[in-house]
């Protein structure tokens, strides 16, 4: 993938998420990770209270999501219409999750964007990431979102392109689909439409439209 290919405007559909006119300010949606909490916090200032219950201090929730009670909503929140807050997940904070998404049974969340219609629906760690309109997570699939050496993070284009971030998961593109208890590693960039085989551990930047069967086996789809 070029790296014109990793940018906000070639990864996601910005009309399907709250942030949009936030995410449009930055070239790399990576950039936006550090002003996720102001974000959420002037949005949910400004939110109509006829359609948002405000459950708590700065969480606030769509009159019809769906929060199970053994659900963890931490501060500041907010849950979208039509959404799924489902059995122990567990929000520590700063997540904006949009419409018609399913956060699912023991997910955990921490400083993401999750767009409209994207699942989350078991088992899975979400940290310091940005999830795309329609992705999907599979079962125990996780963002690995710091390095073992604790170094700062750097995308893995062919020149390399360093975040300045030592916290940083995964950015899926619109409609990428990640297998069962796949690992992204931290800075793992994912493109519209891919598909990453179950199992796999992730680094670097796969290119949209494409099959991620292992690093050295990635196939790009055929059109139909």
């Amino acid at each position: 993938m070029e790296e014109s290919g990793i940018r906000t405007i070639d990864l996601f559909d910005l009309d399907h998420t709250m942030a949009g006119e936030y995410l449009g300010q930055f070239e790399y949606p990576w950039e936006a990770l550090a002003g996720i909490k102001q974000l959420i916090m002037e949005l949910g200032g400004k939110l109509d209270p006829s359609e948002y219950d405000q459950v708590s201090e700065n969480v606030w929730v769509h009159k019809s999501a769906k929060v199970f009670p053994t659900a963890y909503l931490g501060a500041p929140c907010i849950v979208g219409p039509g959404t799924e807050v489902r059995h122990c997940a567990f929000v520590r904070g700063i997540a904006l999750i949009g419409a018609d998404c399913v956060i699912g049974n023991s997910v955990e969340l921490k400083n993401v964007i999750i767009f409209d219609n994207c699942e989350v629906p078991h088992y899975n760690y979400v940290g310091d990431s940005i999830l795309g309109y329609r992705a999907h997570m599979g079962a125990g699939s996780i963002t690995s979102n710091i390095k073992a050496d604790k170094r700062n993070i750097v995308v893995h284009t062919q020149e390399g392109i360093a975040t300045g971030l030592r916290k940083m998961g995964a950015m899926l593109g619109d409609w990428a689909d990640i297998g069962c208890n796949s690992v992204l590693n931290p800075g793992t960039i994912i493109g519209r439409h891919t598909n990453v085989y179950p199992t796999s551990c992730v680094r670097g930047v796969v290119p949209g439209n494409s099959i991620y069967k292992s690093a050295d086996n990635i196939v790009i789809k055929e059109e139909r």
